[in-house]
């Protein structure tokens, strides 16, 4: 029997976007997006999304978690490495300071980062330990919802 890798790795980005949007967030797709929204006053977490276990099974379900809290991001958007390239580069410009890194984690205030939550902070650690980070970032720079 053959598997079709092409249709696999369709299924499980497919997935993955699902996942990330039913949670709350705004898939960015074109570096014109992520501009408009990047630039806005306020706060905005980025999720940066990709198909690595510690994705799904770490990243996605701490960003559906934390975001209910007292306190969140004004805007909750996702970029996906490695699938929409030009608009996670765009997203990464505005991160300065911080290399490359997805899956992760990015709050912005007023288009400028704040805090990230990187690959090594997420991959090997427990989702809740993920949720707790965001959410004391989200304490100390957001207001209340």
């Amino acid at each position: 029997m053959s598997i079709d890798f092409n249709m696999f790795m369709n299924d499980v980005v497919k997935q993955a976007r699902q996942e990330i949007v039913a949670a709350g967030y705004t898939e960015l797709k074109t570096s014109e997006e992520v501009d408009d929204v990047l630039k806005k006053e306020g706060t905005t977490l980025v999720m940066v999304n990709s198909v690595c276990g510690c994705a799904g099974g770490i990243a996605r379900p701490a960003a559906a978690h934390a975001i209910h809290f007292d306190k969140r991001p004004d805007q909750l958007v996702t970029v996906f490495a490695g699938q929409d390239k030009e608009a996670t580069a765009r997203a990464r410009e505005f991160f300065e300071g911080y290399p490359p890194s997805s899956p992760s984690f990015a709050l912005l205030k007023d288009g400028k980062i704040i805090t990230m939550v990187e690959r090594h902070e997420i991959e090997g650690h427990e989702p809740m330990s993920v949720v707790n980070k965001l959410q004391q970032a989200f304490d100390e720079h957001c207001k209340e919802v």
